[in-house]
């Protein structure tokens, strides 16, 4: 049995940035589901460690943790010397920039893309109606920061620079369910963004992760 276990659902947008950092480092783990629809997060046992009840929580041996983007921080550190190098941690100007990238992920991407997804794909899982004028004003700030990281690209194949980073791979689960809706061609119509995307999504990590929940 594997020491690290994350408790989630594997195409929860979290928990895979969660596995897609695992499978990237090469280290084993244990699935163990939890099922949102009967309300599992939100039961003592599970708020005893994420108090929020939110997917994913990780263990590792006498250490819990949730938040994915910090789970993910502390996977790339402790195995730093094992799988791919994410937080590019022999070079201080380059885990700076992984540091500034990681920041405009959580900061500057994530509120507008997660909330798309949100108004297209979840609601429409629970039969709720999309809110077209919320989706209209997200995708704006969306183009907004995506004509900033198609600047970027123009000069490096990475958002950190000329390597892939923990940067680059926070970004994959929410564009993966944003790519499944119309408004792909926020991402499809920028050349560069769109390379990077085609890039970094069909690594083998992130396609395990897909094919581990049938997708």
């Amino acid at each position: 049995m594997a020491a690290v276990k994350v408790y989630g659902l594997p195409l929860s947008t979290c928990t895979a940035r969660v596995l897609t950092c695992l499978i990237e480092k090469g280290v084993e783990y244990e699935l163990i589901p939890i099922d949102l629809s009967v309300g599992a997060h939100k039961q003592p046992a599970f708020l005893a460690k994420q108090p929020f009840g939110q997917v994913p929580v990780l263990e590792d041996g006498d250490i819990t943790l949730f938040e994915s983007r910090a789970i993910a921080s502390y996977v790339s550190y402790k195995y730093k010397d094992q799988g791919t190098d994410l937080l590019r941690l022999g070079n201080i100007k380059e885990t700076a920039l992984v540091g500034v990238w990681a920041e405009v992920e959580s900061q500057q991407y994530n509120p507008p893309i997660s909330t798309i997804v949100y108004e297209l794909v979840i609601k429409g899982m629970y039969g709720m109606t999309t809110d077209q004028a919320v989706v209209d004003a997200q995708s704006e700030k969306l183009g907004k920061v995506l004509d900033v990281y198609e600047a970027r690209l123009t000069e490096n194949k990475y958002l950190a620079g000329n390597f892939y980073s923990l940067a680059d791979q926070n970004h994959i689960p929410y564009t993966f369910f944003l790519m499944k809706t119309p408004l792909a061609s926020l991402i499809n119509s920028r050349p560069h963004v769109k390379a990077w995307w085609e890039d970094i999504s069909s690594r083998p990590s992130f396609q395990k992760v897909l094919a581990n929940a049938n997708v």
